[in-house]
């Protein structure tokens, strides 16, 4: 057993495949777990647990979308022998008030900071991504996205340059005890957002404000709890008062570098065709 093994959690994730692949690359010895690995990881099964823990000396933590299970799961890692971990956590997690996400991100944040492990946090501004892999990517295929920001600037940051954060958090000393901010080089609004996708991909694509109670109402019908989609919905208010609309350095804190511009993830992406339907 390899004692100096990383642990990714969440390694089928958007973030996490790409930790494992730049851990990879670096000749790290790594251990991706999700709940299809071969040693599987689930945070609804404590028994999975201790045999991803086993030999690993430091890991990479993205946290449940519940309260609870991190400080369970932070108390077993110490007993294991690990040493250090990353956690993934929300952008201004302790300006987020009593909302769901804001309880969940402060909960993990606490058990990692309460234990005596060598800790680092990363807060992440929303990625890139959401409008290409996941949550926006059908309503731009269909040539409409609706959703409740309206004149707000968000610095959405590129996914690859907070996988790159993470790999070199995990690598490096010297983040002990930090929480980095991670955001993009500027702010731009969703309007914004949706006009520079329909250039770069040449099509008519168009965004139309709706209230939050209406963005709820459309979760819904897409399957989600109504929890669920209130606690979205809640996400978008707070946005709308500009708890996270300023930008930060940290990322060229931690890789001596600007991060990049959702200019340049908007040429790439639309290169690979993604938002053609």
């Amino acid at each position: 057993m390899n004692h100096n093994t990383i642990l990714v959690l969440g390694a089928t994730g958007k973030t996490g495949r790409r930790v494992t692949a730049r851990l990879r690359l670096l000749g790290a010895p790594v251990r991706p777990v999700s709940r299809s690995s071969a040693i599987p990881f689930d945070w609804s099964r404590p028994d999975t647990w201790d045999p991803a823990l086993d030999g690993a000396s430091s890991a990479y933590l993205v946290p449940p979308a519940e309260v609870g299970p991190v400080d369970h799961f932070i108390d077993r890692a110490q007993s294991a022998g690990l040493r250090r971990v990353t956690l993934l956590s929300g952008r201004a997690a302790d300006s987020w008030g009593d909302s769901t996400f804001g309880l969940d991100m402060r909960a993990a944040e606490r058990a990692v900071r309460a234990s005596a492990l060598d800790w680092t946090i990363v807060r992440s501004s929303n990625f890139n991504q959401n409008f290409s892999e996941e949550v926006f990517l059908e309503p731009l295929l269909q040539g409409e996205l609706a959703a409740p920001p309206g004149d707000m600037p968000e610095p959405f940051v590129d996914i690859e340059d907070v996988a790159s954060v993470a790999a070199e958090v995990l690598m490096n000393p010297g983040h002990e005890g930090k929480t980095y901010e991670l955001t993009g080089p500027r702010g731009i609004t969703f309007r914004e957002v949706v006009g520079l996708i329909a250039a770069a991909s040449g099509r008519t694509i168009d965004y139309r404000q709706i209230t939050p109670s209406q963005y709820a109402d459309s979760l819904t019908e897409q399957g989600l709890s109504r929890a669920e989609a209130d606690t979205i919905a809640a996400m978008y208010v707070l946005m709308e008062q500009g708890l996270i609309s300023e930008t930060t350095d940290d990322i060229r804190r931690v890789l001596g570098r600007a991060p990049g511009t959702f200019e340049d993830y908007v040429v790439r992406t639309a290169a690979d065709g993604r938002w053609q339907a």
